[in-house]
């Protein structure tokens, strides 16, 4: 069974907050506070439209309690299940007003996520008789990060760097200023600790023997075409790890991770993912 990270309820609270009080502008609901009476109760099914992974379902609850209509939740499926269309995921019940109030903000991270979580099982499936890894990077959307990176692995994949300060990446730019891709390593060596890791991003061959020579664990291989990355590899011969990165796509993964690489790492699963589809079928009950 996938084993997922725990997101703690503080984060998620804090960042669902923020989206609510984004929707709820100056006055909050004012189509749905003059339509219904104060007091009336509704309940919910929210419901899949399409086939796909989950996400995202903390998420959806928090928007929900945090409306302070003493919404009632039950999930009915758990993050990182295969979802049909028409599966019930979670029923809701509760102020109707509040539950209409928070409704979108919701239904928008279930689809965002959902859609991250499928879009990467789509991409995991193809490489799933290799031994490659696919990974997110950090090209997400500022300020969902961390749920995003919980989508990919929702989906079957795995994380790169959540941060800036997690490991060091010695890309091109890096190299370019420091003035060699071996200065850049010797300099990072001399002063990172004994915890962090180092990755070495290369353009050509002969910058990957180079990082070879100076005994770099990781090396992250720059938009090589098929045969390049085949040629990597035989070079290797399971020195370091490789990461294959640069023009990764659904139609190419495949070739990508039948090359031997360890790694490969796309952007394409958090920037581009489609939006899942889901809907909040409403029934109204009665007043409080």
């Amino acid at each position: 069974m996938l084993k997922l990270p725990a997101i703690p309820k503080l984060i998620i609270e804090r960042t669902v907050m923020a989206t609510l009080l984004e929707d709820y502008g100056r006055s909050g609901d004012i189509a749905s506070s003059y339509t219904l009476p104060a007091g009336q109760t509704a309940e919910a099914c929210i419901v899949a439209r399409e086939d796909g992974i989950l996400c995202g379902l903390d998420y959806a609850e928090a928007a929900f309690r945090l409306s302070g209509g003493n919404v009632r939740w039950e999930k009915k499926s758990t993050d990182g299940d295969r979802v049909r269309k028409g599966d019930i995921i979670a029923t809701v019940r509760g102020d109707a007003i509040e539950m209409l109030s928070s409704e979108r903000v919701a239904l928008n991270y279930l689809g965002h996520l959902s859609g991250i979580s499928s879009y990467t099982d789509r991409f995991v499936e193809n490489i799933r008789h290799t031994g490659a890894k696919m990974c997110c990077t950090r090209k997400t959307t500022p300020g969902l990060r961390l749920a995003e990176k919980y989508a990919v692995k929702c989906g079957g994949g795995a994380n790169h760097r959540f941060g800036l300060d997690d490991a060091v990446l010695i890309k091109d730019n890096h190299i370019a200023v420091c003035g060699s891709l071996k200065d850049a390593v010797l300099s990072v060596r001399a002063q990172i600790g004994h915890l962090v890791s180092l990755e070495v991003e290369v353009d050509t061959l002969s910058q990957m023997r180079e990082a070879l020579d100076l005994g770099v664990g990781v090396i992250l291989l720059d938009n090589f075409t098929i045969e390049e990355l085949r040629q990597a590899v035989a070079v290797n011969e399971g020195a370091a790890k490789l990461e294959a990165s640069g023009g990764v796509m659904i139609d190419n993964v495949k070739d990508i991770a039948e090359t031997g690489v360890d790694y490969i790492s796309s952007s394409k699963i958090t920037m581009s993912a489609p939006a899942f589809d889901f809907g909040l079928d409403v029934r109204i009950i009665g007043a409080k």
